[in-house]
């Protein structure tokens, strides 16, 4: 039996990049999986068709990160679709890097309303449908304790408020026996982050495996949290990022 047999996921943000190999690894754990994208529903339509034909079951689900509504209809559609929720991945997630005095209101606004309102309006939701076993995974990043560079503040502040809010639902939410974790990845190749570029190689510099992460990477960190085997495991975080916070 597979770990996350008749488990029945959600994963915003997972049409691409690390959301994409979670849902590609959930699934090939035995979990169904639900997905959202704001764009491409072609590219999201095709990864729901690769998992149907290696067997699984999977649904793309249009929402917008931006508007709560969208957020909670994701939720509820899982459940309409599948009949139960046992895992949320929040991962959607949305950067802007600008010098400070640079920055605008509606920067802050964008950043903050994707990486933290979108990512507890989805816990909100979801905790109606978890039952004990249950698991809230946030994907934040490890720039949530090291900046690295200039231009980051936004961002590393919205990543940084994702282990505040790690710690309190897990008190929240343990006496009813769900597990409430964050994982804070690093330096992985997306389409957003390429390996091969002139920052990358800044970022290599300063990593102590100097080779950036794949989002299989991620996803498997994921997988082990939501699966039985990470029943122990809440309130906190975990960064992987290949040293780069060493």
């Amino acid at each position: 039996m597979k770990k996350l047999e008749n488990k029945i996921a959600l994963v915003t943000g997972g049409s691409r990049g690390i959301g994409a190999a979670t849902v590609r690894r959930l699934a090939a754990d035995g979990a169904q999986v639900a997905f959202t994208y704001t764009r491409s529903a072609e590219k999201a339509e095709a990864l729901a068709a690769e998992i149907g034909a290696a067997g699984g079951r999977a649904l793309a689900i249009a929402a917008d990160n931006n508007k709560p509504e969208e957020v909670i209809n994701a939720v509820n559609k899982t459940v309409e679709n599948f009949g139960s929720l046992d895992i949320l991945v929040s991962n959607a997630g949305v950067y802007i890097g600008r010098k400070f005095g640079e920055h605008t209101i509606d920067d802050y606004d964008k950043v903050m309303d994707v990486n933290v309102k979108a990512v507890y309006v989805a816990a909100l939701e979801a905790v109606k449908h978890l039952k004990a076993g249950g698991r809230i995974i946030t994907i934040g990043s490890n720039m949530a304790d090291n900046a690295l560079s200039a231009q980051n503040t936004l961002y590393a502040m919205s990543k940084s408020t994702l282990q505040g809010f790690t710690r309190g639902l897990a008190r929240d939410l343990g006496p009813k026996g769900i597990t409430v974790t964050l994982v804070q990845p690093g330096p992985v190749d997306t389409d957003m982050n390429p390996a091969e570029s002139e920052l990358a190689d800044f970022i290599r510099g300063k990593m102590a495996i100097p080779v950036y992460g794949t989002g299989d990477d991620i996803a498997g960190l994921v997988s082990f949290l939501a699966s039985e085997e990470g029943k122990y495991i809440t309130g906190s975080w975990i960064t992987i990022d290949g040293g780069l916070n060493a």
